[in-house]
């Protein structure tokens, strides 16, 4: 559903389901907002901007009806790395860089390329991004001191490693704290945002008995300013955007992912159908304004908008309503954000890392033990001990290879005989040695390409010397061919014509036979030599066949070759003639 009609038959009573519904997601997003920034190692303020700023836009111009946008916890380590290596201010840039290939891939109508993913790859990187996140708040949680952060997450477990020692019991207390509410709250009051029972809580506790000895948001980033930062348009030059075009793009492509894989599990939640071409350009508007404002790269929250659903959201502007909100709360109560310790913070990302790491299906795919688990592991392994970029493609990579390995084994070449006792054409298998030197009859199976050449090239072959005069392929069952089946079944029309014989095809479909066409092949093997049954192919070979040759059959008798070969004795004469009635006049509507 798209632009106003997302509005058809709105009313007060969808007004109010959507002020609640807001209402509820709207608290629900500033813990989390803070704590994705915190975590991509940016301010805190940073992640309440954007959700109020990229939420606002992405419910307005986005593909999905209940779409809740804003920071996400699959964006951290990507975002940390830049900021880490790039500093805040390209960091911001890249965002906008990102913003504008999603309006592009949406313009281009590329939202359906996102659904090609395979599911192996993204679950692989999601549980690795969640492993990330999860290790990545230790510290925090156990309140260790002089911690630096790095991008390897063997650098990051060496350095908590390192710094043990400095553990500090009120933070880890504080952490148990929130964390046993945010669970208590998830078993036992769901629709309780938990979350931010949890932080508040916790930093109660903390102000009353911990006051000076743990930290807090104020002590390591300062205080929260309560209104918007002034707009402000980054200093874009061609030096930086050729330098940020490969972060820009990674971040992109996550967005687009996380926004389209969040509109389908809010279509399975409601039943409606969400435009992905439209949700791109959306997700594309808000990550362009948000550096604006100094907001991090945004997307679609499933998390969120699955909350947003439940609560009854009736329209997309339940998620304006999130936005608008969050900036009230920032304007009335952002100074007494600074109170609240980190270690409340961790147990909140440590929660989002066990929701979205997949470990249901990750443990369901592992125990499959094909090439899907094989695609899986390298996936998530390569997205914790590399980062994700290296991870996805050679997911990708492997997933395709995998593919086209699985096609090319599903491609199958077998001789058939006519059965002159059943009129019917059966097939076994090439290597068999009681097969009619004069008529090669064959079934090819499955798609002919690359993948499936060297099957192709290893079958035909095998007849050697005894290759027949003349060969008909059944090619019912090939839907596609490519360049290089082509140029196998060139060699076989070669081989043929210079031994004087000659191929014939029978039911060849659409694609195969336009790419015969194109390449000339198809008047190089004949336009009579191409049928449409594999019966009148038969007694169109049976009407060509020189009867003499079969005195050189293998089997050493006229009578057996001719039965296999579907012929007859002619009377008082050593040759056979074509037993159209019995068998080849009744295989065309057998075949």
């Amino acid at each position: 559903m798209t632009g106003w009609g997302r509005f058809k038959g709105y009313s007060i009573a969808s007004l109010r389901k959507d002020i609640i519904s807001g209402t509820i997601v709207g608290v629900i997003a500033i813990p989390l907002g803070m704590a994705f920034a915190i975590a991509s190692g940016v301010k805190p303020e940073y992640g309440i901007y954007t959700t109020i700023v990229a939420g606002i836009l992405i419910s307005l111009f986005g593909g999905s009806k209940f779409q809740i946008g804003g920071p996400t916890g699959a964006f951290i380590p990507i975002l940390f790395a830049i900021a880490m290596e790039y500093g805040y201010e390209n960091l911001l840039i890249a965002g906008m860089m990102a913003g504008v290939i999603l309006v592009v891939m949406g313009l281009l109508r590329l939202g359906v390329l996102i659904k090609f993913i395979p599911k192996p790859v993204t679950i692989g990187f999601t549980a690795g991004i969640a492993v990330i996140i999860f290790s990545g708040q230790i510290a925090n949680f156990l309140g260790l001191k002089d911690m630096e952060r790095h991008e390897s997450f063997v650098d990051n477990m060496q350095e908590i490693g390192q710094h043990i020692s400095t553990i500090n019991l009120y933070s880890v207390l504080t952490a148990v704290i929130c964390l046993g509410v945010v669970v208590l709250g998830m078993r036992f009051a769901p629709k309780v945002p938990g979350t931010l029972i949890g932080l508040l809580f916790a930093t109660l506790v903390a102000v009353l008995f911990f006051s000076g000895k743990v930290t807090t948001i104020g002590s390591a980033y300062g205080d929260i300013p309560n209104t918007l930062p002034s707009f402000h348009f980054p200093v874009i030059t061609w030096e930086r955007i050729r330098q940020l075009l490969r972060p820009a793009f990674i971040i992109a492509m996550l967005g687009a992912i996380e926004s389209l894989l969040s509109a389908v599990v809010a279509d399975g939640m409601t039943g409606s159908r969400h435009n992905s071409n439209r949700e791109l350009i959306g997700q594309g508007i808000a990550n362009i304004a948000a550096p604006m404002f100094g907001g991090i790269p945004a997307t679609g929250a499933i998390a969120r908008t699955a909350t947003n659903i439940r609560s009854g959201a009736a329209s997309p502007l339940s998620g304006v309503i999130h936005g608008v909100v969050v900036f009230l709360i920032l304007l009335l109560f952002a100074p007494y954000a600074s109170s609240i310790p980190l270690a409340a913070m961790a147990p909140i990302l440590m929660v989002v890392a066990w929701n979205m790491s997949e470990r249901k299906e990750f443990l369901h795919l592992l125990k499959l033990k094909t090439g899907d688990s094989l695609v899986l592991f390298l996936t998530f392994l390569l997205t914790i001990f590399a980062d994700l970029t290296i991870a996805v493609e050679a997911g990708l990579v492997l997933a395709v290879v995998l593919f086209v390995k699985r096609m090319g084994e599903g491609h199958l070449v077998s001789k058939v005989l006519p059965d002159p006792s059943s009129v019917k054409v059966e097939a076994h298998m090439v290597t068999e040695s009681h097969d009619c030197p004069q008529i090669g009859i064959y079934n090819v199976e499955g798609p002919l390409f690359f993948g499936a050449a060297y099957r192709f090239e290893s079958t035909m072959p095998e007849l050697g010397p005894d290759l027949a005069k003349i060969i008909l392929l059944r090619m019912g069952k090939v839907p596609f061919m490519d360049t290089t089946g082509e140029a196998n079944l060139s060699g076989l029309v070669k081989q043929l014509q210079a031994d004087g014989g000659r191929l014939m095809i029978s039911g060849i479909q659409p694609q195969p036979l336009d790419l015969l066409k194109k390449t000339g092949l198809y008047d190089k093997i004949g336009a009579a030599q191409f049928f449409d049954h594999t019966g009148e192919a038969i007694n169109e070979a049976l009407e060509l066949i020189n009867p003499v040759r079969c005195a050189g059959c293998r089997h050493g008798a006229f009578r057996e070759c001719g039965a296999l070969c579907g012929l007859e004795e002619s009377p008082g004469r050593s040759v056979f003639r074509a037993r159209k009635p019995a068998v080849a006049g009744k295989l065309s509507s057998e075949v």
